[in-house]
């Protein structure tokens, strides 16, 4: 085991921490814009390696926004502690947008503001409530954080990012047992249960799905897609 540890770091994966989360920073990575700087609507997604040993393999993400006329940013994101204490996984709160993920710092991956983050925010607001799995969460491979911000993607008009390759739970498809389109629009997706599919679309690129492990090839912008790792090469923007 410490080998194979030393060969992740040596990738430049994230190092092991001993920090506890309860002393784990939860600080802002000042990426997103104060409340009283914004005079339009923002809306934005953030990923980050998940915490302790699961940030080898996995991020989490989460999507934080404000309309023109609130003080506060809401976040909407899955935590599997929040279904042990609250009986729902999904949080949907005032908070920080931009917080590090219990000492991992997140990154942007996408933002729309005004008229457009408007919509984005009527959206989201109905894919909540619809949300399928909002009693349950499993760490492989899904339901779970990952899998709720993939379908905000996926079924948002005008998002045409994706999650990262390392993101477990992504491909766990929430209105289909088989079939969809890719999460950018841009193409389709066959995935069996999260565990064993494809994906080939024109943000997409061609990935191939093993036991939740995603390897592919992004071709507009040129990157390998890897497990555990992330993207090697151009970083994802969209279309």
């Amino acid at each position: 085991m410490p080998s194979v540890l030393i060969v992740l770091s040596f990738l430049g994966l994230i190092s092991c921490s001993s920090t506890r989360w309860q002393t784990a920073s939860r600080a802002s990575a000042q990426i997103a814009p104060l409340p009283e700087e914004l005079s339009e609507s923002i809306y934005q997604i953030y990923t980050a390696r998940a915490f302790s040993w699961r940030g080898y393999f996995a991020t989490h993400p989460w999507v934080a926004w404000k309309r023109k006329e609130e003080k506060e940013y809401t976040v909407a994101q899955v935590m599997s502690w929040g279904l042990r204490r609250e009986g729902s996984a999904l949080s949907i709160q005032t908070d920080i947008p931009d917080r590090h993920w219990f000492g991992n710092k997140p990154e942007l991956i996408f933002e729309a503001r005004g008229d457009q983050a408007d919509q984005m925010i009527d959206r989201l607001l109905t894919l909540t409530q619809d949300y399928p799995y909002k009693g349950t969460y499993t760490l492989w491979p899904g339901p779970n954080s990952n899998t709720f911000v993939e379908h905000v993607i996926r079924y948002t008009p005008g998002i045409t990012v994706e999650l990262p390759p390392h993101a477990i739970g992504k491909d766990y498809l929430t209105n289909s047992h088989l079939f969809a389109r890719s999460p950018s629009g841009s193409g389709i997706q066959f995935s069996l249960f999260g565990v064993l599919g494809f994906t080939v679309g024109a943000a997409e690129g061609i990935e191939v799905n093993i036991l939740s492990m995603t390897f592919g090839v992004d071709i507009l912008r040129p990157a390998l897609k890897l497990p555990f790792y992330g993207r090697l090469g151009m970083d994802d923007k969209p279309l």
